[in-house]
Parts: C-alpha cells; structure tokens; sequence
C-alpha cells in the first residue's frame, strides 16, 4: 500500500488501527506493574534484599534508557509496525522466562521485557504523530488510559491469581504473556496501514541536532522526573502500606486503585492539554496535588489512605500522558516525532531508574519511610522547574 493509500485510509481502517495501537498500549505496563504486590512473596522465595527487589523495577528502566536512543535505527530499518511487532514476541519471551526459575531468569526475563517494552513507549507516539496528526490530544489520552488500565489490571489480579488461584507469585506473573500473545495477532493486519515516512536524516545527525536543544533536556527532565515518582509508587506503594499495617492483597488494590484513578487522569488531562497552546498551568495542577498527595501519605492516620492514593494515581497518569503529548506537540513532523521520542525517553528514563533502587536503599537503611516520601516531594519541585520550562508553547 502506498503513502497515498495510507493518507486516506477508511473510517473503519483507522479505527482498526487506533483498536490495534490501544491494545499494543495495553501490554507496556502488565509485566511491570504485576511485581509490586508480589514483591515480599520473591523476596522471601529468592532470600532478595529490598535494595535487590527494587532493581526489579529499575532494570526495566536502565533497558528504557538504552533501548529508546536507538529505536530510530530499528524503525529507519524495519519500519514502525514491524519493530512494534517484534516488540511484542520478545516482551512474551521476557514474561516466560521471567517466570521459569530462579534469581537469574527472574532479573534476565525482567531485562527482556524492558528492552521490549521500550520499543513501545517510543514508537506509540510517533506513530500517532503520523496517522492521527489532527487528534493528538484524543488518541495520546486513550493510549495513556489504555496503559493505566493494563497496570491495574495487573496490580489489582497479581496476589488474588497467585493466591487465591494457587499460581504462586510465578504463574501470576507468567499469566501477562497471553495479553502480549493476542497483541501480536491483532497488530499483525495493522501494520500494513500505518503511515511511514521516508527518512531524510541520520541517526547520528538527528540526536546531534536534538540533543543540543535546551526545550529537549526540559522535556526529558519532565519526563524522567515523573516517571521516577511512578515507578517508585509501583514498586513500593504496596510495601508502604504492609508497613503501615495493612495486608499484602490490600497493598495490592490500592496499586490497582492509583491506575485506575490513574486511567482518570490520563484521559482527561492531554485534552485539556491540547486544547491549550501553553500547557504551564496543566504542568502546575498536576505538581501542586501530587506534593499534597505525598504528604498526606506520610500522615495516614488523619485521612483515609484511598483518598491520597485516588489523588496520586490520578496525577501520576496525567503527568505521564502530558509528557507524552509534549513530545507530539513540540515535534514539528512525525520523523522528528520519533527521534525526540526516542532521546527524551532514554533521558527520561535513565533518570526515573534511580528511583526505585534508590528507595529500597534508603529503606534497608532506615526503615522508615518518611525519608522516602519527603525525598518524592523535593523531586516533585525540581520537575515543577523543568515543567514550566517545557510547557510554554514552541517547537524543537
């Protein structure tokens, strides 16, 4: 099919797409956020320190970091559908082999499925840049909900499956592979009618030109310092509330609440977005409640603990989704669109990697997570900084 054909693609075709780039969506937070619940269950199963149990969430990270550079070589080669197709056989090899044995599938599987997931978070964007250029807004926010959903599908199943089901923490984790099996299928028709671009740079030359740029290092700042926050909840949040005197399975819908707030939060706020040529006053709503949020989490007695984890979830998924759409907004064309995916989210990402393992240092440390918690909220002003900066209205 040519470009031409692809530009005018029927109703019914570009929804088969958009079904098909959700359902892609859907897969890059699963394998992720299905650890958090389980953790004590590995940890005491595989005698794991809580400083090794957090590397558990970083390595997906440190593969985000490296992976997301130099997935323009892979998508100036292949082509976009075909790498996100290849994603999708290696994150349910990732997932298997995750589950298949002891301490060293359990960090290679991890590694794997990181690497995978990477393709994901870079491309979704660029690929709407391209095919839905005019509805930037709409399709990053049911990307980003889809997302959302996939993470607390699995956070809120992860002890019930591994309990309740008799799965043990391994086949709860296994069980994630199937939705990635379905996604190759169904991604499989769609490539066929996704919009490439001929490319008219080198690697090289692009990241040259794009890392230069301050607008870029803002985003990425951005971007890095809201998913350090996320990834840090994902990993801990269920452990934080154990210490605080709640059970495992409780820990575990409390995750599962925050994704589905979340889900919330990554609908409503790229609309909002996109509906504004300066997205600074979205970038403050979103900090100011979620530095509320994290002190109301290290004062659990006086409110309830869901009314904080409601509000975190929700601006956690916003921060996300706004990121994501700033990177479709300050891109001029969808080439550019995916090489300052690419670079924003290996910055963001190196970033975000030192949270969680960070954290569970501090916590081998000093067991008390008021250290942790005000640590979030000092991160939170800095990316109040970077978030101004990125949200005024400009182009790379």
């Amino acid at each position: 099919m040519s470009n031409n054909t692809k530009a005018i693609l029927s109703k019914t075709a570009r929804i088969w797409l958009l079904f098909g780039i959700l359902f892609l969506a859907i897969n890059l937070r699963p394998a992720l956020s299905s650890i958090g619940p389980l953790i004590d269950d590995i940890g005491r199963d595989l005698n794991l320190s809580e400083s090794l149990l957090g590397l558990l969430t970083t390595l997906p990270l440190l593969a985000f970091g490296f992976i997301s550079t130099i997935t323009p070589f892979f998508t100036k080669k292949f082509g976009l559908g075909r790498t996100l197709l290849a994603s999708m056989v290696l994150l349910t090899l990732g997932i298997l082999i995750r589950s298949s044995g002891g301490v060293f599938a359990l960090y290679f599987g991890t590694m794997l499925l990181g690497i995978a997931i990477a393709f994901g978070n870079v491309l979704i964007p660029a690929i709407t840049k391209s095919n839905f250029p005019n509805k930037a807004g709409l399709v990053t926010s049911l990307h980003s909900a889809s997302m959302s959903l996939g993470a607390g599908l699995a956070a809120g199943l992860s002890v019930p499956l591994a309990k309740n089901l008799n799965l043990g923490w391994r086949g709860s984790l296994s069980v994630w592979a199937a939705l990635a099996v379905m996604a190759f299928f169904i991604w499989i028709p769609q490539i066929k009618k996704i919009k490439n671009t001929t490319p008219t740079r080198g690697l090289k030359e692009a990241m040259k030109k794009l890392s230069s740029s301050r607008l870029v290092w803002q985003i990425a700042i951005y971007m890095g310092l809201q998913s350090f926050a996320f990834y840090v909840m994902l990993a801990w949040l269920p452990s934080i509330l154990i210490d605080y005197g709640y059970n495992a399975e409780f820990g575990g819908w409390m995750l599962s609440l925050s994704q589905a707030t979340g889900i919330l939060g990554a609908l409503i706020i790229p609309i909002w977005a996109a509906s504004r040529k300066d997205q600074r006053a979205v970038v403050a709503f979103l900090i100011l409640f979620e530095i509320i949020s994290f002190i109301g989490l290290m004062l659990p007695a006086f409110i309830p603990i869901y009314i904080w984890v409601s509000i975190l979830g929700f601006v956690l998924g916003g921060a996300f989704s706004l990121a994501l759409l700033l990177i479709v907004l300050r891109a001029p064309d969808s080439e550019t669109a995916a090489e300052l995916s690419g670079l924003v989210q290996s910055i963001g990402y190196f970033l975000a990697a030192i949270g969680p393992f960070l954290i569970g240092v501090i916590q081998d440390f000093t067991k008390e997570w008021m250290y942790s918690l005000g640590l979030l909220v000092l991160v939170a002003i800095y990316k109040l900084i970077a978030g101004l900066q990125a949200g005024k209205a400009q182009k790379v």
